[in-house]
């Protein structure tokens, strides 16, 4: 089992879940070993370097049917997904947020993850554009910029989807401290960071999906080639 992981602030508390969480020990290996960000993250499971992990919205697509209520979702801002105004520039990290800011009309540099929160922190003045909560203005409902997905171990998956969907997860201060450290970030921000994201794909975030492929398809925009 291969299981990449989104080396992001907002996989933070699944990182806690799945260390307490029975696995393989191979499996928390391999864990360690694939850390990389999400468009990476994609073209490893498309040419299936991995058989699971939480794939960008907009390549997750054509894997809806392998694939379980569990993503990564903000419902109105997220802080980590911005617009700058700056030259016009995509992330090369990112693939949903790229797309997203092309279907919301969006001139301006495209920042993700934790860079993005490090601008949002130190910018004052907050001239910037957050992309989930200009998203929620528009369509009124929550963005899902990942899902997670698999090519096999089904029931692995679904058993695993359901635990942490149930479980509470509280993340050790030891823990934030080295996240704060490797991020640059206060603990009170990260803390107040995750509080904008959640994981449970329901009713409303299967709605926000449906709706940002409509906008994908409507405004012809094209997924990155590799994908």
């Amino acid at each position: 089992m291969r299981f990449g992981k989104i080396d992001y602030l907002n996989m933070l508390p699944f990182d806690v879940f799945i260390k307490s969480y029975p696995t393989p020990c191979y499996f928390k290996q391999f864990l360690r070993l694939k850390k990389t960000y999400p468009s990476k993250l994609n073209e490893s499971f498309l040419f299936r370097r991995i058989d699971a992990g939480f794939i960008s919205s907009i390549a997750g697509h054509q894997f809806a049917l392998h694939s379980y209520s569990l993503g990564i979702v903000a419902y109105k801002e997220v802080l980590s997904v911005l617009v700058v105004d700056t030259k016009n520039a995509f992330d090369k990290e990112s693939a949903s947020s790229n797309a997203l800011s092309q279907a919301l009309g969006l001139n301006g540099e495209v920042l993700i993850g934790n860079k993005a929160l490090q601008f949002y922190y130190s910018n004052p003045k907050k001239d910037f554009i957050d992309l989930a909560a200009l998203w929620y203005e528009k369509k009124r409902l929550p963005f899902v910029f990942g899902r997670l997905c698999y090519y096999q171990n089904k029931d692995f998956y679904k058993r695993l989807s359901l635990a942490f969907k149930h479980q509470k997860t509280k993340i050790p201060y030891y823990i934030l401290k080295e996240a704060a450290l490797k991020t640059n970030l206060k603990c009170q921000d990260i803390l107040n960071y995750l509080q904008k994201i959640y994981y449970t794909l329901g009713k409303k975030e299967q709605s926000g999906l449906k709706a940002f492929y409509r906008e994908l398809l409507f405004k012809r925009i094209q997924k990155p080639k590799r994908f």
